[in-house]
């Protein structure tokens, strides 16, 4: 009777440990799945260019740092930070910085501060809140002189 009683108890506890070992590894990925989306910031551009950094005040104003790497050199134009529904608030360059336009040599880089939007108002957001929509970039390429549009994706949490 003694050698059943340890057996069950083996048994129990062997399969106790495996359902709690298998019960942690489920809340682990339920928090890292639930949690990576938050804390997931991305500024993804088309080929040419690239926003390694950015910053997005809770006032509403981004902070990008634009690189360009397409095959001649480039004047900005305007730029916008929208949200799918306010497509129509760009700024020209003049209304940026000091200046009517950037020039951006090959390989060059420029820090911008534009005021992001977000159904026609200008975004404001409490820290950590996200904001989603589009980075676009206007420009005139110095070779060919024709206007070009570029639309990359932004997802930023406010900074303090």
């Amino acid at each position: 009777m003694a050698i059943k009683l340890q057996s069950a108890m083996e048994y129990l506890t062997t399969y106790g440990w495996a359902i709690l070992i298998i019960a942690i590894v489920l809340v682990a990925l339920f928090q890292i799945i639930n949690s990576a989306p938050s804390q997931l910031q991305t500024c993804l551009m088309p080929a040419g260019f690239a926003c390694p950094a950015f910053y997005l005040a809770s006032n509403g104003v981004l902070f990008v740092n634009l690189i360009q790497t397409t095959q001649y050199p480039i004047t900005v134009t305007a730029l916008g930070c929208v949200n799918p529904e306010s497509f129509n608030n760009m700024y020209d360059a003049n209304q940026i910085t000091p200046y009517n336009s950037i020039s951006m040599p090959i390989g060059s880089n420029y820090t911008f501060s534009i005021p992001c939007w977000s159904n026609s108002t200008q975004y404001s957001g409490t820290v950590g809140q996200i904001f989603s929509g589009y980075l676009i970039v206007n420009y005139t390429s110095a070779y060919t002189n024709f206007p070009s549009t570029i639309y990359g994706t932004l997802r930023v949490a406010v900074s303090s």
